[in-house]
């Protein structure tokens, strides 16, 4: 009798550990469904921080259950590049890269897995085509922004500050030079190696230029107070390319990507990957349909500066800042 007592104990136990078991065995399959991205932001500022929320924001939208290893870089390239380890050793299915720095970071580390880039002007001067790489360029129409600077200002030289170390920056400058110059407007610019520099910088070429150009340069658009600071004293209007964080600052005209949007694509670039589209199909996305692009105008401060803005220029606007108030339309 104690025998077979005994033996219906270790059937039970059996069959309780074997429920166990299987229920573990089901969770494990559960969570091997969620996918994990590693997501190396540069800095912290509205544009890059739209981005990462954009991305997030739709691929909640899909039926993906994904984690996320949020890090960013504080402006710091080497700190990117640490970033870009940790992540290697997460056993993440993706890797995004916000802005160029730390994008680049992340194409040194992985060639296994797909490498997403957003909020990259120059993919191909960047090295960042190819192979397991792929993205959302913010490629801004750099030309048509100057001519519209100069044609509100009448300005007939321009300043520019931008990034000496950081890729995207050069090519913005050298595409706004060669805009100047095919206006025949004289091009000032002054680098600078991180965002304590940008203040110092504009003081330095302010008075020898009627307007300021604020390229989608990720050192310099983080500092832009600064800019807003030293053209406001001046008495000079400036042309921001990223509405997104010149919004509340006395900037005559701000005309660029709704960051949060450039957001919304890379999430979809994501899903791609996950869903098994090879990078190499996807290659890098332009945003190119003028609903893609946001126009602001500030009237008081053109009002302050004696600038006038046509009536069509205004119709065609997204956002009109009068009287200290934001009219969306």
């Amino acid at each position: 009798m104690k025998n077979h007592k005994l033996l219906s104990i270790l059937l039970i136990l059996g069959l309780v550990t074997s429920s166990i078991f299987a229920q573990g065995t089901q969770e494990t399959d559960v969570n091997s469904n969620v996918k994990k991205i590693g997501v190396s932001k540069l800095l912290p500022h509205p544009a890059l921080d739209a981005v990462e929320q954009g991305l997030q924001d739709y691929l909640a939208t899909t039926d993906l259950e994904v984690e996320y290893n949020l890090q960013n870089a504080n402006g710091d390239i080497s700190t990117a590049s640490s970033i870009a380890q940790q992540l290697k050793s997460d056993n993440c299915d993706v890797v995004v890269g916000i802005a160029t720095p730390s994008a680049q970071s992340l194409a040194n580390v992985f060639t296994d897995i797909p490498v997403v880039f957003a909020a990259v002007t120059d993919p191909s001067s960047a090295a960042l085509e190819g192979g397991n790489i792929c993205g959302v360029s913010d490629a801004n129409p750099v030309s048509a922004q100057i001519q519209l600077l100069v044609e509100l200002t009448g300005a007939k030289s321009i300043g520019n500050v931008y990034a000496s170390g950081e890729a995207n920056g050069i090519v913005l400058m050298e595409m706004a030079k060669a805009a100047c110059d095919e206006l025949g407007v004289e091009f000032v610019s002054a680098a600078v190696s991180n965002t304590s520099e940008v203040k110092m910088a504009a003081q330095s070429i302010i008075d020898r230029v009627d307007a300021i150009y604020v390229a989608t340069d990720n050192t310099v658009i983080s500092a832009v107070t600064s800019i807003d600071d030293v053209c406001a004293k001046a008495g000079k209007p400036y042309l921001s390319s990223d509405p997104t964080s010149t919004g509340d600052l006395d900037c005559l005209v701000s005309w660029g990507f709704n960051y949060y949007n450039i957001g919304i694509e890379t999430g979809k670039v994501i899903e791609s990957c996950l869903r098994g589209t090879a990078p190499s199909e996807i290659g890098s996305v332009y945003l190119t349909k003028p609903s893609d692009f946001e126009l602001w105008f500030n009237l008081d401060v053109a009002k302050e500066l004696n600038i006038n803005i046509s009536d069509d220029l205004l119709a065609s606007a997204a956002t009109i800042i009068k009287d200290g108030v934001k009219i969306s339309k």
